[in-house]
């Protein structure tokens, strides 16, 4: 049996405002199906789509998954997601190459040193 992986699923409190925010950070187009659910579809070959899903509840711990991601300029991809609503967050990573970043609903994302 083989598995393909079909999308990043999220919950989101506001899945409109998230995927928005996270449609902005990407550059990815977002659609918004009947249930409420914002869909973020990537660029060809850039990775599987991405699923906001309504749940009740807030986020209230650390993430057990992130995302990495990783710049030509990490100072000025770090300042330009802080503009779009990112909040540094530190989960104990100590002086690190990374910066940890926070969404506008507290999921923790890397912006990793450029290669």
């Amino acid at each position: 049996m083989a598995l393909r992986f079909s999308e990043i699923c999220i919950d989101a409190h506001d899945p409109t405002t998230l995927g928005a925010w996270w449609a902005s950070a990407l550059g990815w187009h977002s659609e918004t199906d009947a249930d409420g659910d914002v869909r973020l579809s990537p660029p060809p070959g850039s990775g599987p789509p991405w699923l906001f899903l309504a749940v009740p509840e807030g986020k209230t711990v650390k993430n057990r998954l992130h995302l990495d991601f990783t710049p030509d300029d990490q100072q000025a991809e770090v300042d330009r997601l802080i503009g779009l609503g990112a909040t540094p967050v530190d989960i104990g990573q100590g002086e690190q190459s990374w910066v940890v970043l926070a969404d506008p609903e507290g999921n923790e994302f890397c912006i990793l040193a450029p290669d």
